[in-house]
């Protein structure tokens, strides 16, 4: 079979046996069309394909259900080659012919020396000769066979395996396949010739088409005159007046409210002025101090921004109360202690104040000297930021030019180790196509040691099924016999009822041993004694929380007192805060303001130096931002923490007492 040369095969082809070929690779491809990978399992399909093929002989159906079992089995080896050959030769092929290269491809690599050298060139004949010539050049290619396939499917089954059993089988066949294409190649170039002088030339005929009647002109339709719509008012796109006078007043009355707040917070209300140090206490019948307020009355009454009936309550847990209460305890006991030490004779604080007036005078000018050496440092930072960028640019040149030099011997490097691949890839190819080997005998030892495995584990199945059956008979008899026996079991007959005396005592001679009557009594009994226990329960909870309510009540109205007192004193150490802050003063002019002004101007010079000669054009200052967004929104603060104030100031007026007391002291 070997010794038949391709050119032989080709003359002795029959046309009965070309139809023959094709059939029985036509249903291979039908029945691979059918099968779905995520749906349908090998075994099953094959079953249901074998039963489906009924109808064809026994050699044609042996033939397609030995080819279509073989691609099942194999179809990750087969993928790895037709879609490659999708992905490089053949990128114009369609993927309906997906299955048909994949049936070749296995007949080439599995089959090829059971059926025969001549019977697959006959198969191939059968099968357009165009695909067929691609698909077996690039599948017999000695470099394709020998680098990526045989890696590819390495990486399926073991190296050794592949080489030995697929690699070198289709490698000693390839001079011949080669002979095919050669042949295959031949067919094709001559095929147009033979084409054109065998072929009838189609002649056309004109069709039989009764005569379409000619088209009768409508007459045209006189045209509408439609009236001459009214103009659209112009008051459709003008406001109302009744909304531009609703405007005009909410302008006037937002500029009237605006007026009104800054006359309310220039005139703002003096209270709590303090006794000078020389003054004697005012010694009263109570003999306590009070302080004095200024009435105010406002000039327009008509908006009214703060009363004192609109205080709302805030709401505190109980833990909240008592510990601002306790906080406010301990600061009373603070303030009576320094009044009873001022009384015996002790000092004041005033010393104290004027040295903190002087530290507070001198850190603040130590901070507008601080935020002035920022300032400096910030631009001396922008000028270091531009000579080192100018740094840069020449650092940057000399890195081309230094990687344009590597890039050059690297090119050259690389073109010598590419002549270098091409020459160990001639040899390794001369290599493979010198190594053949036959392996027939020990493909037909792998066949039968095969069939002996498959009769063994035939032989082994059947005497498990046998002793499964065996098994299952005697459970199915042991089964019966028990359902028997209950079944006489439940036809015998039982006592139904038993008479009850709860009135009598069991008699088992355990201790405490009582009838159930007696039992529900002493439990009754003993649901009436709980329940008089939780109600006195109930009355002491009641009682307590009644008693801790009005403590925590008292507690919050100190609380309250302590609060308006707070709030006042905190308003007049805001005043005195913004007074000091209203003039800062211009910052002082130091050591290390002038060291960085100076270390600015040299820098300054040097980038000026360095910017003539390479043109390096220095990075924009940002634009300074609009100042008057940010001084509006500082004003608008400053008159929402005077409304604060002033509402703290009028809610603690209702509890003027106890505050006059608590500041007094």
């Amino acid at each position: 079979m070997e010794g038949v040369t391709c050119n032989g095969l080709l003359l002795g082809s029959h046309p009965g046996k070309m139809a023959y070929y094709r059939k029985c690779i036509e249903t291979v491809i039908e029945q691979l069309d059918k099968f779905k990978p995520e749906k349908d399992s090998p075994e099953q399909f094959l079953e249901a394909a074998s039963t489906s093929l009924q109808t064809l002989s026994p050699q044609r159906q042996a033939f397609v259900v030995d080819v279509l079992s073989g691609c099942l089995e194999y179809r990750s080896l087969l993928a790895v080659v037709v879609d490659a050959f999708y992905v490089r030769d053949g990128r114009l092929c369609l993927w309906a012919d997906y299955n048909l290269f994949e049936v070749i491809c296995y007949l080439a690599t599995f089959q090829l020396d059971e059926l025969g050298f001549q019977l697959f060139c006959n198969i191939v004949k059968s099968q357009p000769l165009d695909k067929m010539r691609k698909f077996l050049r690039f599948f017999f290619n000695p470099l394709n066979l020998c680098s990526w396939i045989k890696d590819e499917w390495s990486l399926i089954y073991e190296m050794a395996h592949v080489k030995e059993n697929w690699i070198d089988p289709l490698m000693r066949w390839q001079p011949k396949v080669q002979e095919l294409i050669n042949q295959l190649e031949g067919v094709l170039t001559n095929q147009p010739s033979l084409s054109k002088t065998k072929a009838k030339v189609t002649e056309p005929k004109e069709f039989n088409l009764t005569a379409p009647r000619p088209c009768t002109i409508p007459v045209l339709e006189p045209v509408p005159i439609m009236a001459k719509p009214r103009p659209v008012p112009r008051s459709t796109y003008q406001l109302p007046k009744e909304q531009q006078l609703l405007e005009m007043t909410k302008r006037y009355n937002r500029r009237k409210a605006e007026e009104l707040l800054l006359r309310a917070n220039m005139e703002e209300m003096r209270c709590a002025v303090p006794r000078s140090r020389g003054e004697p206490p005012v010694q009263d019948s109570k003999k306590k101090l009070q302080l004095q307020f200024r009435p105010r009355i406002l000039k327009t009454p008509k908006l009214t921004f703060y009363r004192p009936n609109d205080d709302v309550p805030v709401k505190l847990n109980t833990a909240a109360i008592l510990r601002e209460g306790a906080l406010f305890q301990r600061q009373v006991e603070k303030e009576l202690q320094r009044v009873d030490q001022l009384v015996d004779g002790a000092g004041d604080f005033s010393e104290f104040l004027e040295w903190q007036k002087k530290m507070q005078a001198k850190a603040r000018e130590e901070q507008l000297a601080a935020g002035e050496c920022r300032r400096l440092q910030g631009k001396l930072s922008h000028e270091e930021a531009v000579l080192a960028r100018q740094h840069l640019v020449q650092e940057n040149k000399q890195k081309a030019d230094q990687k344009k030099e590597e890039t050059a011997e690297l090119m050259q490097q690389c073109a010598e180790r590419r002549l270098q691949e091409e020459r160990s890839m001639k040899e390794l190819v001369e290599q493979v196509m010198e190594a053949r080997k036959n392996v027939q005998v020990a493909q037909t030892k792998l066949l039968k040691g095969r069939r002996q495995i498959v009769q063994e584990v035939i032989e082994e199945s059947r005497e498990l099924l046998q002793r499964s059956t065996e098994a299952a008979k005697e459970e199915q008899r042991r089964r019966c016999e028990l359902i028997s026996q209950l079944r006489a079991l439940e036809t015998q007959p039982t006592r139904k009822g038993k008479l009850v005396d709860l009135t009598q005592i069991p008699g088992y001679g355990l201790e405490g041993e009582m009838s159930i009557v007696e039992l529900r009594e002493r439990l009754a009994l003993l649901k009436e004694m709980q329940r008089r226990e939780e109600e006195e329960k109930r009355d002491q909870i009641i009682q307590g929380k009644r008693a801790k309510s009005q403590e925590l009540q008292k507690a919050v109205e100190q609380i309250s007192l302590c609060r308006a007192a707070m709030g006042r004193s905190a308003a007049l150490r805001w005043e005195e805060k913004k007074a000091l802050w209203a003039d800062p003063g211009a910052p002082s002019q130091d050591e290390r303001v002038l060291e960085l002004q100076r270390r600015i101007e040299e820098k300054a010079a040097e980038r000026r130096r360095q910017a003539r000669p390479l043109r390096v054009a220095a990075p924009r200052a940002p634009r300074p931002k609009p100042r008057a967004p940010l001084e509006a929104q500082h004003w608008l603060e400053l008159e929402r923490s005077r409304e604060r104030r002033l509402r703290a100031l009028q809610q603690g007026g209702s509890a003027c007492g106890p505050a006059r007391r608590l500041e007094a002291a």
